[in-house]
C-alpha cells in the first residue's frame, strides 16, 4: 500500500524550500502565515497539513462558502483573499525559525503588501507579528498602525498545534476580520 502524505525523505527533502505566494494586486485580505510547513512544501498547498484549521476557520468564519480543501486554495482569489508567508523557509515547525529571520521576514512581507495593496494583511499568529513588526505590545485584532492604506491585522495562528484556541474560537476572530473587510 503506499504511503499517505509525503515520505520522510520528502518532507527532509522540504527543509528550507519556499512556496509560492497566493497574491494578486488589490485583495480584501492577505493572510499571512508564519512560514510553510515541510508538508505544504511537499503537496504545493498552503495550510494543507492534516490538522491545521486554516480552511475550516475560513469556512466557519464566512470567508468561503463551503469547506475548501488545500487543493483549491486557487478559488480564494475569486474571493478576494491571497495568501502569503512572513518567512519563506520552510521547516518542520515555526519554532525553528530564528528572531532575525522574522524581523527580515517583516521588512520583506512590507515591502509586498506595498506592492500589493490589499485593504488588509491578516497576520496568523500574534507572536510572529509582534517580533516582525516591532510591536512586543500588540493584542490580537485591528492593529493602530498601516502600511500604506493597507490595514494590519493579527489573528491566532490556526495550526493544531495552537491549543490556545479551538476552532469556534478561531472561528468567532477570523469573523471579526471578515465582517470588517466585507463592509463598504
Amino acid at each position: 500500500m503506499p504511503p499517505i502524505g509525503p515520505t520522510k525523505d520528502e518532507l527532509h527533502a522540504a527543509i528550507g524550500s519556499a512556496m509560492p505566494d497566493l497574491v494578486a494586486p488589490g485583495l480584501r485580505v492577505l493572510f499571512c502565515g508564519i512560514n510553510p510547513s515541510l508538508y505544504s512544501v511537499v503537496v504545493g498547498f498552503h495550510f494543507a497539513r492534516p490538522g491545521n484549521r486554516f480552511w475550516p476557520t475560513l469556512h466557519a468564519s464566512g470567508f468561503t462558502p463551503r469547506r475548501l480543501q488545500p487543493s483549491e486554495q486557487g478559488l480564494l482569489l475569486e474571493w478576494g483573499c491571497g495568501i502569503t508567508n512572513v518567512v519563506d523557509r520552510a521547516t518542520a515547525s515555526a519554532d525553528q525559525l530564528a528572531p532575525e529571520e522574522l524581523v527580515e521576514g517583516g521588512r520583506a512581507l512590507e515591502r509586498k503588501v506595498r506592492r500589493l495593496k490589499p485593504t488588509f494583511l491578516a497576520v496568523l499568529g500574534l507572536g510572529a507579528y509582534r517580533a516582525a513588526f516591532g510591536r512586543p505590545k500588540a493584542k490580537l485584532g485591528l492593529q493602530e498602525e498601516k502600511l500604506g492604506t493597507t490595514r494590519l491585522w493579527a489573528l491566532p495562528n490556526p495550526s493544531g498545534l495552537n491549543a490556545n484556541y479551538q476552532l469556534a474560537d478561531l472561528a468567532r476572530l477570523y469573523a471579526q476580520l471578515h465582517q470588517a473587510a466585507m463592509s463598504p
